[in-house]
């Protein structure tokens, strides 16, 4: 997924890696909620893998029909972060991850090797989304004057006695590297908008080692390039919803098959001084072999 996606949004953080998991968490200090977002995304302590996994359905939109369930979605991500110091705009991290979006049969909630196109009528190909990185650069908790950004309007966030939330858009409109030269006459543009919302126990977040964190996510985009669609109009949206997870062991079986079998690199994260540039699942679309059912490397 792309999440430049769940990942292009979690995205917008930054924590001191001095900041005690296991001591409780001021809010209002910016080395609390920097901890407080750090725990969310990923670990307080550098280098730590934590994990991401979500499930959702994928629907179709097109003018004059009733949308159509085309397939179910499962996805996970691994992730750990690294101490930035960004000197008068204090300590931060950034964030390495790689991401795995899977589309699955509803009937099994097997990743699917082909699909019966009911718009054209053609099997085609399914290419997984395997996006190895999917990055996130350091976002600082104070401006350049040295002045703090408090966590409500730092990562729009809320807390409500016992449940904390937050929430972000993230609208997608780039150059779309399966298209041609000339988009900006003809089209082809990528053309999309990624929605999260995080929540979880206010207790986990600001007092023990590990955040309990429930996620979900929406997004709204261009048909898939492997869906064959040659220009048909329309558009196909996803809602899926999941939790952090502390090891590898607790990813679903699903999910840790294909990885197993698929792409093994994705049992951990990039390590934290990876300097490539982001993957997406155009990106990796175009770099697969003749539309593969899978990523053999694990790349």
């Amino acid at each position: 997924m792309k999440i430049k996606t769940l990942l292009t949004a979690l995205f917008l953080a930054g924590a001191s890696a001095g900041a005690g998991a296991a001591s409780r968490i001021n809010l209002n200090t910016e080395e609390g909620n920097t901890a407080a977002m750090r725990k969310i995304l990923c670990s307080t302590e550098d280098g730590k893998v934590s994990y991401w996994q979500w499930k959702g359905k994928a629907y179709s939109r097109r003018m004059g029909e009733a949308d159509k369930h085309l397939f179910n979605v499962e996805g996970m991500s691994a992730r750990a972060c690294d101490t930035i110091d960004g000197g008068v705009k204090g300590k931060t991290y950034k964030l390495v991850t790689r991401e795995i979006l899977l589309y699955t049969d509803p009937k099994t909630g097997e990743p699917m090797d082909n699909w019966e196109n009911p718009f054209s009528g053609e099997k085609v190909d399914v290419v997984h989304v395997t996006n190895d990185p999917v990055n996130q650069g350091p976002s600082f908790p104070r401006n350049e004057e040295g002045v703090t950004f408090p966590w409500k309007k730092r990562f729009m966030g809320e807390v409500d006695g016992p449940l904390w939330s937050l929430m972000f858009d993230v609208p997608l409109f780039y150059h779309n590297v399966l298209g041609g030269d000339y988009q900006k006459q003809i089209g082809g543009v990528y053309h999309a908008t990624e929605m999260f919302e995080f929540s979880g126990d206010t207790n986990s977040l600001l007092n023990e080692d590990f955040a309990h964190v429930h996620v979900d996510w929406i997004r709204v985009s261009d048909w898939l390039p492997w869906m064959m669609m040659t220009g048909r109009e329309g558009m196909i949206y996803f809602h899926a919803s999941g939790y952090k997870q502390e090891a590898y062991e607790d990813l679903s079986p699903v999910l840790k098959a294909f990885i197993e079998n698929h792409a093994p690199a994705y049992k951990t994260a990039p390590p934290l001084d990876d300097e490539r540039a982001n993957e997406t699942s155009w990106s990796t679309y175009k770099d697969d072999v003749q539309g593969a059912p899978f990523k053999k490397s694990g790349h």
